[in-house]
């Protein structure tokens, strides 16, 4: 037994901040010390609180250490370990009271959280299975083997309301329940796991691989015994080398215990999961592009129907669910239908996990109940808007979904919510925009992504997203007329009308929500040929304010097109010349505004 427990974020985000540094010196320092048979150091996965990294936190005390670095360590085991003295210094603000250290689960970042697909990430270490198997892992699965049939199963995943996690939200259950009742020759089945994440800002499944792969295996198992199927692949983005190398461990723990393999629990039921990388295509995140990569061959999305749970994967019935839909499987099997059905909204059961990044103080992951406002994800949980900034917008579903304005903060978040008011759930991005983001520009950035992602195979998506993408760039250069808008929307319905798979069916969704929310910014890059965020380049002028300016010269030695010179104007109290920019030679790079002291240089 150890008197102390060190958990150290191992996530992808404290790792490329140096947390396996921190990681090794804590096991050195412990040694030199002599608390080797005292106190243990586990690598865990990600806490949420990724703003904070690198993270470290002491039990039993609880003891919250952020931003850690490696030179920290010796005086965190001297005194913390050693003499039992808190380093104050180190210790996450929202933690401490009057009182002492108060729990994680007091602060307002985790108040309004409940954890269930991410309930061991931060917990356990990732790379142990007995860790798994000591929280109730794989508990589900034996309780499914030998208590329930595949049609109770079904049953349970139905009744509880869970619903797809990787976008479109359809229920789990009956995508199940077609593949368990599709009988066609009595051979294999397959079940898929799609961890795939391609959207920009998105980390969701990354995180629940990296800090809990043992329960994707599970559910999958699961899932094989539910429809009938013997093998199971997980398609893995190739860029996640972290949870590619815990999956793979977790695979084989899983064989050696015989949790995986031949005769599970002395059932008869065999099922097997393989790896397969991916090699960064975004299109490969639909689910018959996916089927398509991992028989070999170009990622392209085929016609529906048929569906994969009728001719999927090698033209056999197969169902797809993500990491996240897979990693609320096991507490399904073991709490009931009804204790998941209880959280969320009506027609949006459980929790959902959302990647929080952009204008926002605590980045991070957060999973919240279903029914959840926006305003208490971003002010809340999220810490507000940095700088004092005013929140403009947020984009949830990463390139397929819409941004959501102001006077949306206190709708809850659900499918159907979401869909009403021009955005959708996506498997989990959520991006926080302030006043200084272009909404104009903000729909180019995503919409370029789309159109570089697009495999190509269907015109509307291929041609039509290219088309929106320059009449886009024409707005952001002034060049577009209020006609020109019109154009767009229309292009963007013929886009979702027409295009063969969902890639495509969603690209325009960034582009006819900003529209519908923010077309005074359009209208004022077309009528005005004022961009009114000051982002879009072609609509910028930089001036020099010549009452300010006390004529160092500062911003004309870094500006690179040699477009700031004197004036023959010398400001009353100053002693050299003002100086101006010279609009035909300014590139607009903003180098001079960032280098004066004096606030003497904006940009209209």
């Amino acid at each position: 037994m150890y008197r102390s427990h060190v958990l150290v974020c191992g996530g992808t985000g404290c790792t490329s901040s140096g947390s396996q540094a921190i990681i090794e010196k804590l096991n050195f320092e412990i040694a030199k010390n002599g608390l080797d048979k005292e106190v243990q150091v586990v690598k865990t996965g990600c806490f949420g609180l990724c703003a904070l990294g690198p993270i470290m936190i002491v039990y039993p005390e609880g003891t919250f250490y952020s931003m850690v670095k490696e030179a920290d360590i010796e005086e965190i085991v001297s005194e913390h370990l050693v003499k039992g003295r808190i380093v104050s210094r180190l210790v996450y603000d929202e933690t401490v009271t009057t009182e002492g250290v108060k729990s994680l689960q007091d602060t307002d970042f985790y108040r309004n959280q409940k954890r269930i697909a991410l309930r061991n990430c931060g917990v356990i270490n990732p790379e142990n299975i007995e860790e798994y198997i000591g929280t109730g892992g794989y508990e589900a699965l034996g309780k499914a083997l030998t208590e329930m049939t595949p049609e109770q199963v079904i049953d349970t995943i139905l009744a509880s309301g869970l619903r797809g996690r990787g976008g479109a939200g359809f229920p789990t259950g009956r995508k199940w329940q077609m593949a368990r009742n599709f009988v066609q020759d009595g051979g294999q089945k397959y079940v898929c796991c799609n961890a795939d994440e391609g959207d920009p800002g998105a980390f969701m499944d990354r995180s629940v691989l990296e800090g809990d792969p043992h329960v994707v295996l599970e559910a999958m198992a699961i899932a094989g015994y539910a429809i009938g199927a013997s093998q199971g692949y997980i398609y893995v983005r190739a860029e996640y080398p972290i949870a590619v190398k815990r999956l793979e461990i977790a695979i084989n723990q899983a064989h050696e215990y015989g949790l995986l393999g031949k005769d599970i629990f002395g059932t008869g039921f065999d099922f097997d999961i393989g790896l397969r990388l991916g090699a960064g295509a975004f299109v490969c995140g639909e689910e018959t592009a996916l089927m398509t990569s991992i028989e070999g061959n170009r990622g392209e999305p085929r016609p529906r129907p048929p569906f994969p749970a009728v001719k999927g994967l090698f033209e056999r019935p197969t169902i797809l669910n993500n990491v996240e839909t897979y990693a609320n499987v096991p507490r399904i099997i073991l709490n009931g239908a009804e204790w998941f059905a209880e959280m969320g909204t009506e027609k949006s059961k459980g929790t959902k996990v959302f990647a929080l990044g952009g204008k926002i103080n605590n980045t991070g992951l957060v999973e919240v109940p279903m029914g959840t406002t926006l305003r208490t994800i971003i002010e809340e949980i999220g810490g507000g808007i940095p700088n004092g900034k005013k929140f403009k917008a947020a984009q949830t579903g990463g390139p397929s979904g819409g941004c959501i304005s102001a006077e949306n903060l206190d709708v809850p978040i659900d499918y159907d919510n979401l869909i009403a008011i021009g955005s959708m759930m996506g498997s989990g991005g959520l991006i926080v925009m302030d006043e200084d983001n272009c909404m104009v520009d903000i729909a180019k950035f995503f919409l370029q992504f789309t159109v570089d992602e697009s495999c190509g195979k269907c015109t509307p998506c291929r041609i039509g997203t290219r088309r929106l993408l320059e009449m886009l760039d024409k707005v952001t250069k002034g060049q577009a007329t209020l006609e020109d808008l019109d154009r767009i929307e229309k292009l963007c319905y013929y886009i979702k009308d027409n295009s063969l798979c969902g890639l495509g069916q969603t690209a325009p969704n960034p582009v006819l929500s900003t529209l519908r929310y923010f077309k005074d910014e359009y209208i004022a890059h077309v009528v005005d040929k004022k961009c009114p965020a000051g982002v879009c380049k072609d609509l910028l002028s930089y001036e020099i304010d010549k009452e300010k300016c006390i004529g160092c010269g500062m911003c004309a030695r870094q500006c690179p097109a040699s477009a700031i010179s004197k004036t023959d104007y010398t400001a009353p109290g100053k002693k050299l010349p003002a100086l101006a920019i010279d609009p035909e030679k300014c590139v607009k790079c903003g180098a001079c505004m960032a280098q004066c002291k004096f606030g003497a240089i904006s940009k209209k």
